[in-house]
């Protein structure tokens, strides 16, 4: 099973903020399965929807 990247967002975002978080809800409200995952390598949060096999 694989995943879509939907958008990247950086880990420093100023306290307080979930810009990350947002999209992801905003993605759900119109019908997109988006979870946030952080990429350690990268240090970013990722919004990531699962991906279709004949994608």
């Amino acid at each position: 099973m694989g995943a879509k990247v939907l958008e990247r967002f950086p880990a420093g975002a100023p306290r307080g903020s979930w810009p990350a978080e947002e999209y992801a809800a905003a993605r759900r409200a119109e019908g997109e399965p988006a979870t946030v995952v952080m990429d350690l390598e990268s240090d970013a949060f990722l919004v990531v929807v699962p991906a279709h096999d004949e994608e």
